[in-house]
């Protein structure tokens, strides 16, 4: 049996299936694959860092071909936080890029949050958020567990 390429890109797990196949698009470069990971939504959103709010498949689509033009996006989530339901994830990370330099590659911070919605098509992307970080690595600013005994 020949595998289709939602099934290549194991989108019919959970919302860390189709998250970990978003960024192996990123990384590969692969506008289709990429594109298979958000739903089919007239409102998804995407948000770049430091660009405006991309509502639509098609825009969102037209911002990352754009950005596959200069080579595919080298980059690896991090420090993921989750919270969960039934029908709906939502993931907060951090975000390493690598980025070309005069000097060689290096490593640049992204703070992004990913929402994913179980829809008919199973889990799907529906808002990724991208703020710029820092040259260095972010340091998160987090309370300690709130459990009482």
């Amino acid at each position: 049996m020949r595998k289709t390429k939602l099934q290549a890109a194991n989108l019919e797990g959970n919302a860390d299936d189709v998250e970990a196949a978003f960024y192996d698009a990123l990384q590969s470069g692969d506008i289709d694959k990429l594109m298979a990971c958000w739903a089919d939504e007239d409102d998804i959103v995407c948000i770049h860092p430091g660009g405006p709010r991309v509502v639509g498949a098609m825009a969102i689509r037209a911002t990352f071909e754009a950005m596959f033009a200069n080579g595919s996006i080298r980059a690896w989530p991090e420090r993921l936080r989750k919270i969960e339901s039934v029908g709906s994830a939502v993931h907060h990370l951090v975000e390493r890029v690598e980025v070309l330099t005069p000097g060689g590659p290096r490593n640049a911070w992204v703070v992004a949050t990913n929402v994913y919605l179980k829809t008919a098509q199973g889990w799907r992307l529906v808002a990724h958020h991208a703020s710029p970080g820092s040259s260095s690595e972010t340091l998160e600013v987090a309370d300690g567990p709130q459990v009482l005994h």
